[in-house]
């Protein structure tokens, strides 16, 4: 019984020190909201001060009422102590009203958003974060999930007049003005989401059918991780995105560089005749029916979706991609993009190569197909159980392209050859997402699955 008391002080004094010695605390703060850090520190010290206290009296009732030949630490037996139970009854409410009192007058706070707030909205879905600000009438058009296309990930109603400004960014970051407050309109398209930076301190989960807020005042310049922390499926770990704390300068570039609602409706529609001879180029590598060839390391192009070859190109034209060290043939593919940089002849090349024949690559690979397809079944999630590809997921076809390709590019996100670029958001998931397949053979093995999709 001795060992025992000294292992329960040893206990003690173990998790006192692991916690002032500790590394790992709280991120530095950057916002308005320490009196959050204030409300966790004193439950720390009330539960802290109640875990020590338990504990040595524990210990020493162990040491002192061990079992002796003398009887000398026989234990008096009370059942009944008014006295005892009035103490605790007071201290234990002591120690409750200590930690849930600073809580309200936190929370009073936390719904009370100040006028000056600058309203934003932030739009979660599996697992991707999208955004939107509203435009010079500074209010919001109307949205719905039954609006929500590849070319309005948002959900805005196309018919209302006040939503025709709103300024929409599906990329994953956003910008924030320093020391501006902000109210956060949080919406979900999906399930249950949640919106967290930890060094802002609050978050408030996304509900679907509703909408929720939280507002806060960055107060330090610089770019801070954004995740979900609510468990979403699968893909949550990689459910990502990134707050960026401008100057004013840098602020309102940002925003004039973004587009309004109007204006991602008002994209050119492509014209696939046009499109011909700006794909003439592209057939010397890829083929003149966009079928690919391996030996210039050019994959298949036809039944690739639309918009994931637009956002391809749109990331090797802005150096994105083909930029990373070990990527050997990006960098002969960033030149070529530049052909078609004019909004115009990118649909037109686009629209052509919508009209090429979908005749599945043939097979170049062999791998056990079963395995494949158990580790499939995270990758089918996203870009769908048939490799269909899925706009919503920003997943794009597998299905019958070039599997030579596929091999290479899952290589390349596991040593964040590709993906590595701060800009790219969806490359960065997939780094997470192709480390998960662990072995030598796990690659082939997927994309000889892969190949049996046709």
């Amino acid at each position: 019984m001795v060992a025992l008391a000294v292992v329960i002080v040893l206990l003690v004094v173990g998790s006192l020190i692991f916690h002032f010695a500790s590394p790992w605390y709280f991120t530095p703060i950057a916002s308005n909201w320490s009196t959050i850090d204030f409300t966790v520190d004193v439950t720390f010290w009330v539960c802290g001060i109640v875990f020590v206290a338990v504990n040595l009296f524990t210990a020493y009732c162990v040491w002192r009422f061990r079992a002796r030949k003398d009887k000398a630490g026989q234990a008096h037996y009370e059942p009944e102590s008014k006295k005892l139970e009035i103490a605790l009854t007071i201290f234990t409410a002591i120690g409750v009203a200590a930690m849930l009192t600073p809580g309200l007058f936190v929370w009073g706070k936390f719904v009370t958003v100040p006028g000056e707030a600058k309203d934003f909205e932030a739009v979660g879905k599996q697992w991707h974060w999208s955004y939107r600000l509203p435009g010079k009438d500074n209010k919001f058009g109307k949205v719905d999930v039954r609006y929500m296309t590849v070319d309005n990930p948002l959900g805005v109603d196309p018919d209302d007049p006040t939503g025709k400004d709103d300024v929409i960014v599906a990329d994953p970051t956003f910008h924030l003005l320093v020391d501006q407050p902000v109210q956060v309109l949080l919406r979900s398209t999906d399930v249950l989401h949640d919106f967290a930076v930890p060094q802002f301190r609050v978050k408030m989960d996304l509900v679907p059918g509703l909408v929720t807020y939280q507002w806060f005042t960055p107060t330090v310049v610089g770019t801070y991780e954004m995740l979900c922390e609510e468990l979403c499926g699968v893909g949550h770990f990689a459910m990502r995105g990134r707050m960026v704390v401008d100057g004013k300068a840098d602020y309102d570039k940002w925003l004039a560089a973004q587009p309004t609602f109007a204006d991602t409706q008002a994209r050119p529609v492509g014209n696939a005749t046009a499109g011909a001879a700006n794909y003439a180029t592209c057939s010397a590598c890829h083929g003149q029916r966009g079928e690919g060839n391996q030996q210039l390391n050019a994959p298949k192009l036809a039944g690739l979706n639309d918009w994931y070859a637009r956002r391809q190109l749109l990331d090797f034209q802005h150096g994105v991609r083909g930029a990373e060290k070990g990527d050997t043939f990006g960098p002969q593919m960033a030149p070529m993009s530049q052909l078609v940089v004019d909004p115009a002849s990118r649909e037109n090349v686009l629209a052509h190569i919508k009209t090429l024949p979908d005749t599945p690559a043939p097979p170049t690979i062999t791998g056990d197909v079963e395995h494949g397809r158990r580790l499939f079944e995270t990758c089918q999630l996203c870009h769908g159980d048939k490799g269909e590809g899925r706009w919503g997921t920003n997943a794009p076809k597998l299905a019958g392209m070039s599997d030579w390709y596929l091999i290479r590019q899952l290589e390349y996100f596991k040593a964040r050859v590709r993906g590595g670029h701060e800009g790219d958001i969806y490359g960065d998931q997939m780094n997470m997402v192709a480390n998960s397949l662990v072995g030598p053979d796990a690659i082939n093995d997927v994309v000889a699955y892969i190949n049996t999709l046709r």
